[in-house]
């Protein structure tokens, strides 16, 4: 179905309860409905927004059309948490119902001031010409859960240098100063990052440009998100118009991070290493980060791509989030590890300890599950794991001992999605162990890989019934030592 611009800027409000309740009938009629994600219960979600631990309290927002699986007049939608695990739906958080966001309230971010909860996001403004206007607006939350704009943006213009090209501000709070770092587009065409100031939240002032070492490196960087780890400062971001090199940046977009010597708020300089892949699957883009009361630095992100069409848009909604991660530096690298809270979600546990010597062995079946798996006397040409497999379906993670890559493998998996850009993805990788813990829900898997050195998250859409995991090793032995818990 081709959307015109019109339906696409239709207000929730416009809809009528018929029409609401015939979309919700429809998505709930999808086989590929996950069961411990975030989604959206109409319509399509995208970036994580206002992530923040206040009042006691886990809160994420989410980008939101509900009136069907494109990028059309978005909306913030709200859920909190106690435990990370159970998430409370408190329905729509921002309206875009203010002049500044009139096509759109985009990406921002929530943090807490004088006992509210900020959430600073970027107004999609356009005129009667269609020409973009992206202002900085702020809404206030406070601890009863009501929400208010203030009248007029923090930001009314864009910077001179940079086109409109220029959002998702992420906002934190060092030494009695707030600071707010936004994703920008310069007029050269090339993506960068600017910083703001402020010392009471609502009145800020540009500083300038971020100094990186990443002059010419896309063409826009989208939702950027600065924090500081074991004295490191780290950004994460996700650049838009990266040319595929070798294994690298295969998909649409990318996500990923720089990490290095703490920012310089006085010259803006940030020195810093090589950029990384944050994931190396499919499906993640325009992640967010809080900080918890346990001293946590926790990243949720979005299990989806733009502009690629999923299976489950002919069922009225599209993507979900990832699950919570706890980010973590091991030797110089951003490593990312399921938030403990998920123990919570193990049911029946089964468990295999054998030798796979050149064949396959099949340990139990599942849709909603987490599978651990050690292999170590690695001496076979190939080992891995095959998932959801059945008659003519299958999603397959292999080492590549020969080669030393692990290539995640889609192309047998179900319906196809993002064919374009490829079926496969691969890491260098050469050791003589493996480990990996894999979260498998009904269209989703999410693969960390060395206690979270290496993450892969797919979506997948496989079409029978029969969900068989087996373990296999081609040309050679390995111990395999694997726990499974249903959910």
């Amino acid at each position: 179905m081709e959307w015109t611009r019109e339906q696409k800027y239709r207000k929730l409000e416009d809809a009528t309860i018929d029409e609401l309740t015939q979309l919700e009938k429809q998505v709930a009629q999808c086989p590929w409905r996950q069961t411990f994600h975030i989604q959206p219960k109409t319509g399509l979600l995208n970036d994580p927004n206002g992530l923040a631990f206040y009042q006691g309290e886990y809160h994420v927002f989410y980008q939101w059309f509900p009136l069907g699986p494109v990028h059309g007049l978005k909306y913030w939608y709200h859920l909190k948490s106690t435990d990370l695990i159970n998430w409370q739906d408190l329905g729509v958080g921002i309206t875009p119902d203010q002049y500044y966001e009139n096509y759109g309230a985009y990406s921002g971010s929530g943090f807490e001031h004088d006992g509210d909860l900020y959430l600073m996001y970027t107004g999609n403004h356009r005129d009667e010409n269609w020409v973009r206007h992206p202002m900085q607006a702020i809404a206030i939350m406070k601890p009863d859960g009501q929400i208010e704009k203030l009248p007029e943006p923090a930001m009314k213009d864009v910077p001179e240098g940079y086109t409109d090209h220029f959002r998702d501000p992420k906002v934190w709070e060092q030494n009695g100063m707030y600071y707010a770092i936004i994703g920008a587009q310069r007029q050269n065409e090339t993506g960068c990052t600017v910083l703001y100031r402020s010392t009471n939240a609502i009145d800020w002032t540009f500083l300038g440009e971020i100094q990186t070492e990443l002059d010419h490196f896309g063409y826009m960087w989208e939702c950027p998100d600065y924090f500081e780890l074991d004295g490191k400062g780290i950004l994460v971001f996700s650049p838009q118009g990266l040319e595929p090199t070798e294994d690298k940046y295969q998909n649409i977009y990318q996500t990923g991070f720089i990490i290095g010597d703490t920012l310089n708020l006085q010259t803006l300089k940030f020195s810093h290493g090589e950029f990384s892949e944050l994931d190396n699957g499919f499906d993640f883009y325009a992640p967010q980060s809080l900080e918890d009361d346990k001293g946590r630095r926790i990243i949720v992100g979005w299990m989806g791509l733009p502009e690629i069409d999923y299976p489950t848009d002919k069922n009225g909604w599209a993507h979900c989030l990832t699950l919570p991660r706890e980010l973590k530096i091991v030797n110089n690298r951003l490593y990312q590890v399921p938030v403990i809270e998920l123990e919570n979600l193990r049911r029946e546990e089964e468990s295999l300890s054998t030798i796979v010597d050149n064949h396959v062995i099949e340990f139990g079946t599942g849709v909603h599950y987490e599978l651990e798996c050690e292999f170590t006397d690695i001496q076979a040409q190939e080992i891995g794991v095959q998932l959801r497999v059945g008659n003519d379906e299958k999603t397959v993670l292999t080492y590549d001992a020969h080669n030393k890559k692990i290539i995640l493998d889609r192309s047998q998996s179900g319906m196809e999605v993002g064919v374009d850009y490829g079926t496969t993805r691969q890491i260098a990788y050469e050791r003589d162990s493996l480990k990996l813990r894999i979260f498998a829900d009904t269209s989703s898997l999410e693969i960390f890989i060395n206690d979270g050195e290496f993450v892969m998250t797919s979506r997948i859409f496989p079409t029978n019934d029969e969900n068989k995991i087996n373990i296999f090793a081609t040309n050679g032995l390995v111990k395999a030592e694997c726990k499974k818990w249903n959910y």
